[in-house]
């Protein structure tokens, strides 16, 4: 079961087009926040999406989405409301209040995977202004019922790193 999961795209629509098209069998895609566009614009139709910093004049947006998929609990959240710039540790405590599996988040433009307490933390990094790298990027999780797979791609679609984290 694949994920899409992309943010900090700030108002480039058509990025967001570019990259579903990309993974077009995608189980869910999942947009972090800071998208800047109306939370009914076309290419936003069907992801699971959640409010950024950025997002604020958009009342429709919600601080935090959570879904599962192929019995896997994602939760999602853009960051911001959680000090991720600095810490992981009160995203980590809202994470295991969700009893996630897994937990999407943008912000800080940097891209990483890590897991923490059986958590595994994503953040696809920013498909506008990637900060720590030069390359624009999203992530495709590949959810399977041993590991989770983790492949960072660029916005031309390679691929640049592909993690695996054994669940727990």
């Amino acid at each position: 079961m694949k994920l899409l999961i992309m943010s900090d795209t700030h108002g480039d629509a058509e990025v967001i087009d570019r990259v579903r098209n990309y993974v077009p069998d995608a189980a869910a895609v999942v947009h972090c926040g800071d998208s800047e566009l109306p939370y009914n614009h076309v290419y936003l139709e069907g992801t699971e999406r959640v409010r950024g910093n950025c997002d604020r004049t958009e009342v429709r947006f919600p601080d935090e989405r959570l879904f599962e998929v192929a019995d896997t609990k994602i939760f999602v959240t853009h960051g911001h409301l959680f000090k991720v710039k600095s810490t992981l540790l009160p995203l980590t405590y809202r994470a295991k209040e969700q009893e996630a599996d897994v937990c999407c988040f943008g912000h800080s433009h940097v891209l990483g995977a890590e897991m923490i307490e059986g958590i595994l933390f994503i953040n696809p990094g920013s498909l506008l202004k990637p900060r720590g790298r030069k390359e624009k990027t999203f992530v495709v999780l590949h959810i399977e019922p041993e590991q989770f797979t983790v492949n960072c791609y660029t916005d031309t679609n390679e691929l640049i790193e592909s993690l695996q984290f054994k669940r727990l």
